[in-house]
């Protein structure tokens, strides 16, 4: 479940113990240019005893990888085991418009985070050429340039790596690297048709030490018969990616709902978006695609999106509840997918 908030992250973290007790395997912490998701995800660890922990995402810009496997084993160890690296190269909107750097090389720094990560949670020195030069290069700075491993013992000596990935070239990276795969806006039905080469691609040079690649998406959840007007709830963020998540040419959300079959709205979402008409962009978002793309109606609907997206791939499915008693919806939800 992606950990949803309103201003006030501590509030939905504190409910996170209950939705743990009624079945929620993993909870993502989203970061983007709000608040951070270590702080939170640390917070949530002290609060839970089961449930994974997983950062969803962090990007591989604003932190060195030194800093994310810091990250990442400082979390397994106060969580006792239970944390999720997911990571991303995010987009030139959040690197560029609010950490000031630099988009460029996504899938170069990503695959050598993830082997960097790995390599130190081996306690191995942390060593790169290329993208990193780590060591610092001895004409640089001090010229100290001596590898160095990580200083404390992580609590394992792996932690499962998930990417949030779109493009063909990221997908097909990412299914040959990483332990899972974090695809965002999903629609079950089209995935095989966007994304089954690239997967494929990835997966004849994956290697054979690594598990089988899990997939984790979903979306809102409201099971009843007069509930699709909770749809309405979705818009405003499917809105805000496919129309405000880049300039025109530059918007990965864009292209994704152009690769579904929707150029022709999401043309329309764009315009109105970045022309300061929100509302109008929300409703313009195509009701086939959130209903697709969301767990909303009456029972047998919903157990029959469950199936769509298992027979899409998906093997951990994240769900946002939008009902009154959250915990109860995930209890339902946990017996359906067992």
């Amino acid at each position: 479940m992606p950990l949803m908030y309103a201003g006030n992250p501590r509030e939905a973290a504190d409910q996170v113990a209950a939705l743990e007790k009624a079945g929620l395997d993993t909870v993502w912490v989203a970061e983007a240019y709000g608040f951070d998701s270590p702080t939170l995800m640390g917070y949530l660890a002290a609060k839970t005893d089961t449930i994974e922990i997983a950062s969803g995402i962090l990007n591989v810009y604003s932190r060195t990888p030194g800093a994310l496997l810091q990250t990442a084993a400082g979390l397994d160890n106060v969580s006792g085991g239970r944390a999720v690296l997911g990571l991303g190269a995010s987009g030139p909107q959040v690197i560029e418009g609010f950490h000031g750097m630099p988009y460029d090389k996504p899938l170069g720094r990503t695959r050598e985070v993830i082997r960097l990560v790995r390599s130190g949670l081996r306690r191995e020195p942390l060593t790169s050429e290329g993208i990193f030069s780590l060591p610092l290069p001895a004409d640089q700075g001090l010229g100290l340039g001596k590898p160095l491993k990580i200083l404390t013992r992580p609590e394992r000596d792996t932690i499962p790596i998930y990417v949030a990935a779109l493009g063909e070239k990221n997908v097909a990276m990412t299914a040959e690297v990483a332990d899972g795969w974090l695809p965002f806006l999903f629609l079950p039905e089209k995935a095989d048709e966007v994304w089954g080469a690239a997967l494929a691609k990835g997966a004849a040079k994956r290697d054979a030490s690594l598990a089988p690649l899990e997939i984790s998406t979903g979306g809102m959840v409201c099971i009843g018969d007069d509930v699709q007007p909770m749809l309405d709830l979705a818009r405003p963020m499917y809105a805000l990616y496919v129309g405000g998540m880049g300039a025109r040419g530059k918007n990965f959300y864009f292209d994704l709902a152009c690769s579904y079959g929707f150029e022709e709205e999401a043309t329309k979402i764009q315009e109105l978006y970045l022309a300061g008409h929100k509302k109008d962009a929300e409703a313009a978002v195509p009701t086939a695609w959130l209903e697709a793309g969301n767990l909303v109606g009456p029972e047998g609907y919903v157990k029959d999106r469950i199936e769509a997206f298992r027979a899409a791939g998906v093997t951990n499915l994240q769900v946002m509840p939008a009902t009154q008693d959250p915990a109860a919806t995930i209890a339902q939800l946990k017996e359906w997918v067992a």
